[in-house]
């Protein structure tokens, strides 16, 4: 992840500026402007880390903010440390040695963001964990916060989990309000057959075993299974593999930690799990500070 790039930078600055972080009131009023500090971020849950490389660079872009010129800091972790890696409770994340009203005025977003990145990255483990030894892949969705987007997926990696599309001109997803839209699924085929861009996959959702064989009669080249039960699946999984081409199968809706066994062990390649990233409840972190 380049947490330097533009649009990480500019989710950065607009949490900041949100929080009126350069304007703290408490922190000008009781904190002396040359006081140092040690803030030291914790583990208080086991959890899967993501969104480390996002401390250095919200102190950056407060300093950018704010104007002044900032006195040096550092931030540091254990070599063993980096996204991706299990906490345990109470394990240091990472300490940040600066100036003491800097560290107060970014605290929140600091948290906020590295609870919100690895409470999807700790879920998406689950996922992953629960479907091992399975061919079954766990994806993600755009079921994500507006604004956000990029730093969930990540997250979702840092999980183990992978990416579906990024968004919108990222692939032919062709779903029910499309079909109705074109007047039905040999419609709306032939016409992402015709106007596609390059060689992007033609994936079509369908509800049934019926929808999924006029699929592939009019030329879906990977399907969504939307809210079948298991059986069905396993049933899907036999048809394609008797296809006379190969089309990757996803399943998805309705999908949880108790059922993604149930639905791996069909032999589909894909699960979609839009939970990951609407519904993952935040891990518990805090920042312990003190003066230098």
């Amino acid at each position: 992840m380049d947490f330097n790039s533009r649009r990480i930078t500019a989710v950065l600055e607009n949490a900041l500026l949100e929080d009126r972080a350069t304007r703290d009131a408490t922190s000008y009023a009781c904190i002396d402007p040359n006081q140092r500090a040690t803030g030291t971020v914790l583990a208080k849950q086991d959890c899967i880390l993501a969104g480390l490389g996002a401390i250095s660079r919200i102190l950056d872009v407060y300093a950018a903010l704010d104007g002044a010129v900032v006195s040096h800091y550092e931030v540091t972790s254990h070599p063993e440390i980096f996204d991706g890696v299990r906490l345990h409770r109470g394990q240091s994340v990472a300490v940040i040695r600066h100036n003491a009203r800097v560290i107060l005025s970014c605290e929140r977003v600091i948290l906020n963001l590295l609870q919100r990145l690895s409470g999807i990255a700790t879920l998406t483990r689950r996922f992953v964990d629960a479907v091992s030894g399975t061919k079954a892949r766990i994806l993600d969705t755009r079921k994500t916060a507006p604004g956000l987007r990029t730093l969930d997926k990540y997250a979702v990696r840092c999980g183990g989990g992978q990416n579906h599309r990024l968004d919108l001109s990222d692939g032919v997803l062709i779903k029910n309000n499309h079909i109705a839209l074109a007047g039905g699924l040999k419609n709306v085929l032939e016409r992402a057959h015709r106007n596609r861009r390059g060689t992007q996959p033609i994936e079509v959702e369908v509800r049934s075993l019926a929808e999924l064989e006029e699929a592939l009669t009019y030329g879906g080249e990977a399907i969504l299974l939307d809210n079948m039960t298991p059986q069905d699946v396993r049933a899907a999984v036999e048809r394609c593999s008797k296809a006379d081409r190969r089309i990757p199968l996803e399943s998805s809706g309705g999908i949880n930690l108790e059922n993604v066994r149930a639905y791996a062990e069909t032999g589909v390649d894909f699960i979609s799990v839009g939970a990951l990233t609407h519904s993952a409840p935040a891990v518990d972190l805090s920042l312990r500070i003190m003066a230098a």
